[in-house]
């Protein structure tokens, strides 16, 4: 079997996402997580993208065994791996980039709770989403928060690290 090492930079992100999911368990609006955060982030800036793919669903997870499993799951992994290619794909990580994976996450987990929990017609579609909206600004505001965190934190570490060297 293969061994994997990390690099310290890659040692640092993982750090920083360890903390990041850690908050997934403490108490917190519906929807205010960072998973999202964590998978753009981990696409963006680790080498090895099936890491960077492996850790939001690890995150995730791990996170759902405390908090509980659940038929949709499925639906939000692949939501997950989505965003987390989204992350490896960007050229930065930007207010677009995270609306833009927030949008996503929005339609695709609400696909979901329809297929599973609604009927399967126009109006079923149509009350799931109108009874999604409220938890839409939750998930944004999560999605803006952490990714915002977790770059801007790494990036002044980064730059700490750097002229502590010099």
């Amino acid at each position: 079997m293969p061994t994997i090492t990390f690099s310290k930079k890659e040692k640092v992100l993982a750090s920083f996402i360890l903390v990041a999911a850690l908050t997934r368990l403490l108490p917190h609006p519906p929807n205010f997580a960072p998973i999202t955060g964590i998978a753009l982030f981990s696409g963006y800036h680790f080498v090895n993208k099936r890491i960077a793919l492996f850790i939001p669903l690890a995150v995730l997870f791990i996170s759902d065994l405390f908090i509980g499993m659940h038929s949709l799951m499925p639906v939000i992994y692949m939501s997950f791996v989505l965003i987390t290619a989204m992350g490896i794909y960007s050229k930065k990580l930007t207010f677009l980039l995270v609306l833009g994976a927030s949008t996503s996450f929005f339609i695709l987990s609400n696909l979901g709770a329809w297929y599973f929990y609604y009927p399967l017609t126009q109006e079923g579609l149509i009350q799931c989403f109108i009874l999604a909206l409220p938890f839409f600004a939750n998930t944004l505001a999560g999605d803006l928060f952490y990714t915002s965190l977790l770059q801007f934190s790494f990036e002044k570490f980064i730059r700490t690290s750097l002229s502590h060297q010099n």
